[in-house]
């Protein structure tokens, strides 16, 4: 499978790949401004630098599809290791360095994982919050029961029903001078159980649905 050969330019025989450290330091040098050089110099250096930290929160999966160099790898998996604050800041500026190094296709791969890893950790956070509406509203509306088989009627209709009877029988009473200190009630196990039911059931299907719904809506308009 051939590469993708790389966008740049030669200068005295020198190829120059777009985005690099020496392509931002000629065009500076064109513009005449060295001051201005200087800064667009040290904003790209910052954003590499930046780039290269957010790369040690990046899910394995999207950090192998990357396609960082192996010095790179090596370096960004030392610095996970290290606890030391100051090791890790001189792990960090090594880490930075390299970055500064890689091909402009690569530092966009690198960005675009990390929204991926983004959008991802929103929709689970979306999800979950899908499921404990349907366990709030399962537990406090009996009116909710035949809407969630509607929706999922391959759900064990006792063991739901007995979960919510459960729940309901565990829920404390209200203590004022708890909910005045700001202190959230003690759940029960069915009650953390139910969660665990809806979560399962909702899968990856609950926001599909919803998304779908919205694109219907939209279309209609």
């Amino acid at each position: 499978m051939s590469r993708k050969p790389k966008k740049g330019y030669f200068v005295r025989g020198q190829f120059v790949a777009e985005g690099s450290e020496l392509d931002i330091q000629l065009k500076a040098e064109l513009k005449g401004t060295p001051d201005a050089s200087r800064t667009d110099l040290k904003r790209e250096s910052d954003a590499l630098q930046d780039l290269g930290k957010e790369l040690l929160t990046l899910r394995s999966d999207l950090f192998d599809a990357v396609g960082l160099p192996d010095k790179l790898v090596e370096a960004i998996v030392e610095a996970k290791r290290i606890t030391n604050f100051e090791g890790k800041r001189r792990q960090m500026q090594y880490v930075g360095k390299l970055m500064r190094k890689l091909d402009p296709e690569i530092v966009e791969a690198a960005r675009t994982a990390l929204e991926e890893q983004h959008k991802g950790s929103a929709t689970e956070k979306l999800r979950l919050h899908l499921a404990e509406q349907w366990r709030d509203r399962l537990i406090a509306d009996d009116a909710t029961l035949p809407q969630w088989m509607d929706e999922y009627p391959h759900t064990d209709t006792q063991q739901l029903r007995a979960l919510i009877r459960q729940a309901r029988k565990d829920a404390p009473p209200v203590d004022k001078a708890a909910v005045s200190q700001g202190l959230a009630p003690r759940k029960g196990r069915a009650y953390r159980e139910l969660f665990q039911l809806v979560r399962e059931h909702l899968g990856g299907t609950g926001l599909e649905r919803e998304e779908e719904s919205n694109s219907d809506e939209d279309s209609d308009d």
